[in-house]
């Protein structure tokens, strides 16, 4: 095999099929990196656990406005201007500006019907009810003096709704787990394929294209010290005399 093949087969190495004793030891030897990834995953998890969730509740009012499709969306719009809602902060004591107020209020056409709903979302359920009715009601009062004329009517009050609509979920640190695991498992692969050192005789045989005869161990201290013993007590146990340092 030539030296143009040889390095052509080293860029396909990393292409070679991967069986699942191949994944175990991948696995194995990023453990270190998947663990620190679950925990750093689990932490994010715990803290967004341990914040502070507060609860929002929506109540709906709805009204009927007789007339047509333009005169109703211009209507709705008035609804949420501040010369009705400046008149709802002063009825219900709100220290809120009519701007504040018109983010939590939302008003919409039911099927392009004349009934309209105005929403209120609160951290209060009994105030979010209070406000939609008292806009509700303010809306029917001022419009005569608006537009001049008189056809709102209430269709129905806001209810109490006691159930949050953004449910405190303290599940993160299950979720940061798993997802942690994943983002784990992954980056090992990664890291894998980033890695061109040689690990086994199988990967030295793919590399050359021939069979692998033997091998060298790593030399180190031990490894002298522990040849040297073995060396001297085979010459003791033959009964030769040598000098050895």
């Amino acid at each position: 095999m030539s030296n143009l093949q040889r390095m052509g087969s080293a860029d396909q190495r990393r292409a070679k099929d991967i069986n699942l004793k191949e994944l175990f030891l991948i696995i194995k030897r990023r453990f270190l990196v998947i663990v620190i990834t679950i925990f750093i995953a689990s932490f994010v998890g715990y803290i967004l656990d341990q914040a502070t969730v507060v609860p929002l509740y929506n109540s709906s009012t709805r009204i009927i406005i007789g007339a047509d499709g333009e005169s109703r969306k211009t209507l709705q719009v008035i609804i949420r201007d501040s010369s009705i809602l400046d008149i709802v902060i002063k009825k219900l004591g709100l220290k809120e500006t009519s701007d504040q107020l018109a983010d939590k209020i939302s008003v919409a056409s039911l099927e392009n019907s004349q009934v309209v709903s105005i929403t209120v979302v609160d951290t209060d359920p009994v105030m979010a009810a209070k406000i939609a009715d008292t806009t509700a009601e303010t809306f029917r009062q001022e419009v005569p003096k608006i537009v001049g004329e008189d056809y709102i009517q209430i269709l129905s009050k806001a209810k109490v709704n006691s159930v949050s609509i953004n449910p405190e979920n303290k599940n993160k640190v299950f979720y940061g787990i798993i997802g942690g695991l994943v983002i784990g498992i992954g980056l090992a692969f990664f890291l894998e394929t980033l890695d061109d050192r040689i690990r086994s005789k199988k990967e030295i045989e793919e590399l050359l294209g021939i069979p692998v005869l033997g091998r060298v161990p790593k030399i180190n201290n031990r490894n002298v010290k522990k040849a040297a013993k073995t060396s001297k007590l085979e010459v003791k146990m033959r009964g030769e005399t040598v000098d050895y340092k």
